[in-house]
Formats: structure tokens, C-alpha cells, sequence
């Protein structure tokens, strides 16, 4: 498992939210709350940990971004987010949070 986590921490990037925007048009983006490891919700993600996923979005730690919260976010170009591709989504945290 300790391979996995070393291979979703190198895959981890900084993005612009208009380089996420084809990601939001195909509903791939995933919001990831700013108290959880990103690479921590990858390897859950990647390895099907179900219980735990459905536990986060429970607890709207993980959650699609709204219409309304993808208008907000377009609206300001200097925010910045880590970035996690998990096949078929991407993994988003908000850096200002």
C-alpha cells in the first residue's frame, strides 16, 4: 500500500481552476476537503476502500462541485489546487482553504 501512496504523492500537481474546467464538463471533478491528505483520499479511491469514501462524503468532506460553486470558482483566477488524478476523476483541493 506504501507503494501506492509514493505513486499518488508524485502524481500530485498545482492547478488553475480554468485547467480543471474540461474536467468539470465531463462531472470528473471531485472537491476534497482541505482537512483530508489528498493522497490519502487517492489511495482510498484507487484501492476501492468503500467504507471510508462513503464515510467522507457523508460528512461532505468529498463532494462534486455545485453549478453555483463552479460559477464562484471561475470567477477568480488567482486560486490555486492541488491536483490528483484517480481514473476516471480528478481529485481537487482548494489551496486557500
Amino acid at each position: 500500500m506504501s507503494d501506492l501512496r509514493d505513486e499518488m504523492a508524485q502524481l500530485v500537481d498545482e492547478a488553475e481552476w480554468e485547467w480543471l474546467m474540461p474536467h468539470v464538463g465531463r462531472d470528473a471533478v471531485v472537491m476534497v476537503d482541505g482537512e483530508l491528505d489528498l493522497v490519502e483520499v487517492g489511495v482510498a479511491i484507487a484501492s476501492d476502500n468503500v467504507t471510508t469514501v462513503q464515510q467522507w462524503i457523508a460528512q461532505q468532506q468529498l463532494y462534486k462541485p455545485s453549478p453555483e460553486k463552479v460559477a464562484e470558482l471561475s470567477q477568480d483566477t488567482t486560486r490555486r489546487f492541488h491536483a490528483l488524478i484517480v481514473q476516471p476523476y480528478v481529485l481537487v483541493q482548494d489551496l486557500t482553504q
